[in-house]
């Protein structure tokens, strides 16, 4: 019982601290989640990009209106970025050139989101 206590503290800690440096910003990392959950099966090696998955980088790309609204989501996608095995980083920079976005950076779990 204690045990179970201490890991549930431990998760909220945990979820406190990854979500508070995006608390100032309009997108959550919960609408990034749900926005590119259809890409993942083609990061993880499918070979066609899902209509739904440019929808949801299409719907971001135009959401994202400030620099805190694209750090955020640029923060949230590093902080998932090890939470799946198989990721091809290749395959994820070229998404948005798929779906018709120009963004001015890579995406890759190097990149400095305070730039």
């Amino acid at each position: 019982m204690a045990s179970a206590v201490v890991k549930a503290t431990c998760f909220v800690l945990i979820a406190v601290a990854l979500v508070a440096p995006l608390a100032d910003a309009a997108i959550s990392c919960g609408t990034v989640v749900g926005q590119l959950k259809p890409c993942l099966g083609y990061v993880q090696g499918g070979n066609v990009v899902p209509p739904p998955c440019c929808g949801g980088i299409k719907s971001l790309y135009t959401s994202a209106k400030t620099t805190a609204d694209r750090r955020s989501i640029c923060y949230c996608l590093k902080s998932l970025a090890g939470s799946f095995k198989g990721i091809n980083y290749s395959k994820a920079a070229g998404l948005p050139g798929k779906c018709g976005v120009n963004i001015p950076y890579k995406i890759d779990p190097s990149t400095d989101c305070s730039k």
